[in-house]
C-alpha cells in the first residue's frame, strides 16, 4: 500500500508513523451497508485506546460554492501505487498546467536561472515599485521532497500580489539527495541573496514539504550564525519527524476522501531522513532552540492532513517567544491554495502577501 502524506508524496508500505489513537473512517462497503437504513454516527474505543469510528459529515455551507464542489468530488478509496518516475512526470505536467493558470490570474515574468550553483526560478511582477526593489522572497516548493509541486503555483500569485521578486529554489530531491541536501541548497541561495539584500528585506516561505523545509532552514541559519530573514511563512507543514499528528490518521491528501492507511510504526519519510536522527534539531525544529526566529505566519485548514503538525509547531514558536500567527481555513484539505481559482485560495494568497508586505516593509 502507499499513502499520500505531503503534497505529491507517495508512501511505501510501512512508511507511516505510529500513533496512540488511530482514527479512521469506515470503508465504502460499511458506509453502503449503514446507508441502506438510517445512517448514524458510531464510535468504539478498544483496549489500546484506538478509536474505530464512522461519522456523517455533510459538505459544509460555511465555505464558498466553489469549495463545496471541490469537496464533493468523488474519489476512490483504492490505493494507486505509483513509481517515482511516474510521480515526477505527472507532477511536472500538473505544475506546468497549474502554473499557466496562475499566470493568467496573476500576470508575472518567469525565468530560469542559478544562484550559488543552485537552479532557481525567478518570478518577477510586471512592474516593481521603487519601494519594493530592495526586497525579495525565497520560495521552497512542496512536493514531498521528491518532486516539484509548487515552484510556480506557490510563487506566481505571491510575486504578483506583493509586487516583489520571488526566487523559487529548485533544491536537490530525495531519494537521490536525502537530508540535508535540500537545506544546504536553500542556505546557499539565502547566502547569495544576502549579497544584494538586507536580511530584514528577505522572507522565506513554503507549502507542505517546503513549509517543513522553511523551518529547517531557519534553524540551520541560526546554527550558522547567519542573520535571520525578516519573515517566515510555514503553510501546512510540521516540525517533528518522530511523531505523527492526529490529523494524519484522519485525513488523506484530499481530506476525508481518497485512500488512507492507518499509521504504522516505522519512521516518517525514510527516503528523506535516511540515517539522520528524527530528533535532529535541524531536521525536526520542534527539538531546536527557536528563540530569536523572525515573525512567522502559519496557515492550515480544517481537513488538512498536516493540521496537527502545523498547529504543534506554531505553539512551539509561541513558547519560544516568536511572533507567530496562525490562520486555519474551514473544512478545506491539504494545500488547498494550489487551486488558484477558488475564493478561499485567493483569500489565502492575500493573507500571505499582506503578511510579507507588512514585515518586509518595516
Amino acid at each position: 500500500m502507499q499513502r499520500n502524506l505531503f503534497t505529491g508524496w507517495k508512501w511505501k508500505a510501512g512508511a507511516c508513523l505510529c500513533i496512540s489513537a488511530i482514527l479512521f473512517l469506515g470503508t465504502v462497503s460499511a458506509w453502503a451497508q449503514t446507508n441502506a437504513g438510517t445512517q448514524t454516527d458510531s464510535s468504539v474505543i478498544d483496549s489500546q485506546g484506538t478509536a474505530h469510528i464512522t461519522r456523517v459529515i455533510p459538505v459544509p455551507t460555511t465555505i464558498s460554492p466553489e469549495a463545496q464542489r471541490m469537496l464533493a468530488r468523488p474519489r476512490s478509496d483504492e490505493a494507486k501505487p505509483e513509481t517515482l518516475e511516474a510521480r515526477r512526470t505527472g507532477t511536472d505536467a500538473w505544475q506546468a498546467r497549474a502554473g499557466k493558470l496562475s499566470e493568467s490570474l496573476y500576470p508575472v515574468h518567469v525565468a530560469d536561472g542559478k544562484m550559488a550553483g543552485v537552479p532557481v526560478r525567478v518570478v518577477t511582477p510586471l512592474e516593481t515599485p521603487a519601494d519594493r526593489q530592495d526586497r525579495v522572497l525565497i520560495n521552497l516548493h512542496g512536493g514531498g521532497f521528491n518532486s516539484d509541486s509548487g515552484s510556480l503555483t506557490e510563487s506566481v500569485p505571491i510575486a504578483n500580489l506583493t509586487k516583489t521578486k520571488v526566487i523559487a529554489v529548485l533544491y536537490r530531491l530525495a531519494p537521490e539527495h536525502p537530508f540535508p541536501a535540500a537545506v544546504d541548497d536553500a542556505v546557499a541561495v539565502y547566502r547569495e541573496a544576502l549579497k544584494t539584500y538586507k536580511p530584514a528585506k528577505i522572507a522565506i516561505y513554503g507549502t507542505s514539504a517546503g513549509a517543513i523545509l522553511t523551518g529547517e532552514v531557519a534553524v540551520k541559519l541560526k546554527q550558522l550564525g547567519l542573520p535571520m530573514p525578516g519573515a517566515l511563512g510555514i503553510f501546512s507543514g510540521f516540525g517533528d519527524f518522530n511523531h505523527v499528528g492526529d490529523s494524519q490518521a484522519m485525513y488523506a491528501l484530499a481530506g476525508l476522501s481518497g485512500h488512507l492507511d492507518p499509521p504504522g510504526k516505522t519512521p516518517l519519510a525514510p527516503e528523506y531522513v535516511r540515517e539522520t536522527n528524527p530528533e535532529d534539531p535541524v531536521l525536526s525544529p520542534l527539538y531546536a532552540d527557536l528563540h530569536g526566529l523572525p515573525p512567522t505566519l502559519f496557515i492550515t485548514s480544517g481537513r488538512d492532513m498536516l493540521l496537527s503538525g502545523t498547529t504543534i509547531l506554531h505553539r512551539a514558536f509561541l513558547r519560544a517567544g516568536v511572533d507567530a500567527r496562525l490562520v486555519v481555513f474551514e473544512a478545506l484539505p491539504h494545500a488547498f491554495w494550489n487551486d488558484a481559482e477558488m475564493p478561499e485560495s485567493k483569500e489565502a494568497y492575500g493573507i500571505m502577501a499582506g503578511f510579507f508586505d507588512k514585515e518586509l516593509g518595516r
